[in-house]
């Protein structure tokens, strides 16, 4: 019992270890506790209609939520606004222009209304149940469309008159009446008809009545029948000729995950339903085309995209595997303003294709403009179909879009009729936002140009040339651009600076104005936070790795070091600006306060650095990503003095995977490891993500086996711990249950296990947090100090 005590002493006294900086205490449980103890940083802000107004989210009373704050051009003095006037102003980022700019409709409350720019008149269109969105103006801006209710409507300005475009219906169609007689019934009916003159007046008034009744109903409307598919992406083009629509069928036989509750209000453990795993079947959509004018529906033959049925490179020695055409998901179309041509964006399942094309709705031909393909995954800044909105056109020939044709995600057009290509912007940077100027004569663009680790905005001329700098301060900025394209509101934040609010007039050098003060609380920012380094070492095959340095100002005798690994794989983290990690920002400075050097990697798989970065994972998780963390290790030891028997590592889902690869598989590289929310099975994760990386788990295996720690478990020699929430609807509970057992059966002691009842994937609870970090305080201060 004596020694019990003693050593519930001992943990106490690690646990509540604090670094002074500034004449505050820094701790684990403050570190830890309610992110409103940093401050407040205003988010999603929002220009109104007319750019008088800049709306945005804000917290400065410290209140359970955030409230809408807004100012004024000629107020800055940030006021909450009123529930009454956000119901009752159109936001930039939710209405939708005509092609002159002269009007536009917002929808508020499910409800259409129309604004006329000059005068600023507002009329509303529609009050009804059901709500209607997906709004374009058709006709030459004489009508709208709109959907509701999954059909389409166009609606005259001028009349007020709505007709109906589509009568989609769910279900299947009803059978059709087939004359099923067989011979001997077939004579038979005949000869009574013959015989009878009784029945052939009937038959003769009964025929002449559906005839009639047919030409009666001018209402009558093409039924589309669209069984128990899901529809989506409703369009209509610009003269309302054609509506097309994408069907999707969700596999029938694809078993879903469920993660058990333990801890509820009723005292019963609930179910909750979750996701299938990777390469469990599929959804599949088919996309189709309706011609109002013929009173046609044609499905897209996507068997003429070309290289459809081409095999990836892995797959090539696979003999068995027939050369069928793959499955697709088409987004768009994407009109020109004139309605001459349209552009669909096409996505192959097996993501190693996208197709930009042309598209004849008339014929459903497709004519190839762009094909990205890459071995790996297509992907990248500005490369979803969703990124950029839908006003893709310069002109009614030219089309813009982003590509990593060059290595990096830059800025293209192409010319639909001729299929000239233009590349808008070039260099070893990436563009992360693009938005085209009301004139369509600019780009305006945000790109990390100056540094990996930077983010600026600037305006670019939409046939390329120079870029045209407009924020100047280190870090990064968050644009939102007025509606008149005049001012610039600004979120901006460097390393040691939370977010905050500012505005700019839209010129080169124009003073930045600050509009919001809260970021940092009072006592947040008497502590004398460290600004970390943003360094570069070079891994074993050349490549230079970024990573942000935390020095201690007097290291600990014993010369320990920690590195971070970030979570998604593809993020970033060694920037300038704040971080998404406060917590471990904040942690990184109490270890360095101890003594310990921190070193934080943008490993390869991060953000940030392009194409071959990005892909650098394909096929094998836990290769270079957790060289470059190895290769880390070395630089601490080699630059900056560290023990490399005294290095620690840790990190939180895929920061978690990598840790504990590099505890099963790099036997003396690191002392200890803490693996939170940790994959431990590839094969047990999702599909969006995974298969993108390792392909499907029955068609490449052996990336799945050389990508999972579970496999690797009897390599563990330094202390491990692992820390996961028991209700985590991402990395389910089951992955470290399963690599627990394999521990046991292997029979190895130095692991311990800490499970968090109430906590999903992100943990929310503070006492949850505290818990968490005083275990990884206690494991390195325990084995890195010995």
């Amino acid at each position: 019992m004596i020694r019990k005590f003693l050593t519930v002493v001992l943990v106490a006294v690690h646990v509540t270890v604090f670094a002074q900086q500034g004449g505050n205490v820094l701790t684990v449980q403050k570190i830890m506790r309610d992110p409103k103890w940093i401050g407040t940083s205003p988010s999603n802000t929002r220009w109104s209609w007319d750019g008088k107004i800049l709306f945005f989210n804000w917290n400065p009373e410290g209140n359970m939520s955030d409230s809408v704050y807004y100012v004024t051009l000629n107020n800055l003095t940030p006021q909450k606004a009123s529930v009454q006037m956000r119901r009752n102003t159109a936001l930039d980022g939710d209405i939708t222009y005509n092609n002159a700019r002269t009007g536009f409709i917002s929808t508020r409350g499910g409800d259409l209304y129309y604004t006329d720019v000059k005068s600023g008149r507002e009329r509303r269109l529609t009050k009804t149940v059901d709500a209607e969105s997906n709004v374009s103006f058709i006709n030459n801006d004489s009508r709208i469309a709109f959907s509701r209710s999954q059909n389409m409507y166009a609606f005259d300005l001028a009349t007020g008159f709505t007709e109906q475009l589509t009568n989609f219906v769910r279900g299947a169609a009803p059978a059709e009446r087939r004359d099923n007689l067989n011979t001997q019934e077939k004579w038979l009916r005949d000869d009574q008809l013959r015989e009878f003159e009784v029945l052939r007046q009937r038959k003769e008034k009964r025929d002449s009545a559906e005839a009639i009744s047919k030409r009666m109903r001018e209402k009558d409307l093409r039924s589309i029948y669209i069984d128990d598919r899901l529809m989506t992406s409703l369009t209509v083009s610009p003269d309302a000729r054609f509506v097309t629509y994408r069907l999707t069928k969700r596999a029938a036989n694809a078993k879903n995950t469920i993660v058990p509750n333990y801890v509820t209000e009723t005292g019963y453990t609930e179910d909750i339903p979750s996701r299938t795993k990777v390469g469990a079947p599929g959804s599949t959509s088919e996309f189709f085309i309706f011609d109002v004018v013929a009173d046609t529906v044609i499905k897209l033959q996507v068997d003429q995209l070309p290289g459809i049925k081409d095999a990836p490179d892995y797959a090539v020695a696979d003999t068995s595997r027939k050369k069928a055409a793959r499955g697709v998901t088409v987004y768009g179309p994407y009109w020109n303003n004139a309605g001459t041509h349209a552009v669909v964006d096409i996505r192959s399942d097996d993501n190693k294709d996208r197709w930009i094309m042309k598209l004849d709705a008339a014929t459903a031909k497709l004519s190839l403009l762009d094909r990205q393909r890459d071995e790996a995954w297509v992907a990248g800044p500005g490369i979803s179909p969703f990124a950029g909105g839908s006003n893709r056109w310069i002109d009614d020939n030219s089309y813009w879009y982003q590509s990593e044709a060059t290595g990096y995600s830059h800025l293209y057009s192409i010319n639909v009729v001729t299929g000239a290509k233009n590349q808008i912007t070039s260099g070893n940077y990436e563009v992360k936002q693009v938005r085209l100027s009301n004139d369509r004569k600019s780009f305006y663009i945000t790109t990390n140009q100056v540094h990996p680790g930077e983010q600026h905005f600037y305006k670019v001329n939409v046939n390329g040339g120079a870029l045209q700098k407009l924020t100047t301060l280190t870090g990064a900025h968050d644009v939102r651009i007025s509606p008149d394209e005049k001012n610039l509101a600004i979120r901006y934040s460097y390393s040691t600076k939370p977010w905050e609010l500012y505005l700019q007039e839209n010129k080169p050098g124009a003073k930045l104005v600050q509009v919001t003060n809260k970021a940092q609380s009072a006592e947040f920012a008497s502590i004398n936070w460290m600004d970390p380094q943003v360094v570069t070492f070079a891994a074993r095959d050349g490549a230079q790795v970024y990573a942000r340095l935390y020095k201690p100002a007097n290291p600990h005798p014993t010369k320990p070091a920690v590195i971070f690994v970030h979570g998604a794989g593809y993020l970033q983290n060694a920037h300038k600006y704040w971080s998404t990690y406060f917590r471990e920002y904040m942690f990184h400075n109490l270890l360095a306060q101890q003594g310990y050097t921190v070193l934080d990697i943008d490993y390869r798989g991060s953000e940030g650095y392009g194409r071959d970065w990005r892909t650098g994972i394909y096929r094998h998780m836990g290769g270079k990503d957790l060289s470059d963390h190895v290769d880390g290790a070395k630089y601490l030891v080699e630059q900056h003095g560290v023990d490399a028997k005294r290095i620690g590592i840790y990190g939180g889902s895929y920061g978690g995977f990598i840790t504990l690869m590099a505890m099963f598989t790099e036997p003396g590289v690191f002392a200890a490891g803490a693996a939170l929310r940790s994959v431990t099975d590839w094969a047990h994760y999702n599909h969006g993500y995974t298969s993108n990386i390792l392909n499907e788990p029955f068609n490449d295996t052996l990336a799945y086996r050389k990508s999972s720690p579970i496999y690797y478990a009897d390599g563990l020699q330094g202390a491990l711990l692992m820390c996961h929430g028991m209700v985590d609807e991402n990395v389910h509970f089951q992955d470290i249950v399963r690599l627990t057992q394999r521990l046991i059966e292997l029979g190895k002691e130095n692991w311990e296990l800490a499970v968090y009842p109430v906590e999903d994937h992100g943990f929310v609870e503070p006492s949850s947090w505290t818990d968490e970090y005083r275990r990884i305080l206690k494991l390195f201060e325990t084995n890195l100090k010995k």
